[in-house]
């Protein structure tokens, strides 16, 4: 029996962190919402870390989804931004976990293959196939839209997710 699952991806940032709410039904995904939550760079750390969670948690808490798919952070080469975006992230991850919902994690090139067929690609290429994928999308700027594209790449990815567990446990 097929059910509709409700997804949120999430492209973590500290200073934006992108959200998308899609629905799946087989094969089929339906665009519900997408957004992108906010941090005041003129507050300290911790001050900004609670706005990107309590913002997340408003979208959560608003549309109930029932599984998480958040990109994995890539080192670049300044440490203390690659540390405060794991900081980020982990606002990313808590949110979904706090509120019961399963959470994936999918490195940035395995989120391009799964939308635009290729592991690197530009941020053009990802905007024009969510309009293919879900013409009813709608995205300011490419948090928004990177999200989208983790909660599509979670979709195709999630059977497989199921299936893997069973055999294991």
């Amino acid at each position: 029996m097929t059910e509709t699952i409700r997804i949120i991806g999430i492209d973590p940032g500290l200073r934006r962190t992108g959200w998308g709410i899609i629905e799946t039904l087989g094969n089929s995904l339906r665009f519900l919402a997408s957004g992108t939550v906010t941090s005041d760079g003129d507050m300290d750390l911790a001050s900004r870390l609670c706005q990107l969670h309590d913002g997340l948690a408003e979208v959560v808490h608003a549309y109930r989804p029932d599984e998480a798919a958040v990109e994995q952070t890539f080192v670049n080469k300044d440490a203390v931004a690659t540390l405060k975006l794991g900081q980020a992230r982990g606002i990313a991850m808590l949110v979904p976990a706090r509120a019961g919902l399963p959470v994936s994690e999918y490195a940035p090139n395995a989120v391009k293959k799964s939308v635009i067929g290729v592991g690197h690609g530009e941020k053009q290429q990802i905007h024009m196939m969510l309009k293919i994928l879900m013409p009813k999308a709608t995205f300011t700027g490419n948090d928004a839209a990177d999200a989208l594209a983790i909660a599509i790449c979670h979709a195709h990815h999630r059977g497989g997710q199921r299936m893997r567990a069973v055999l294991a446990g």
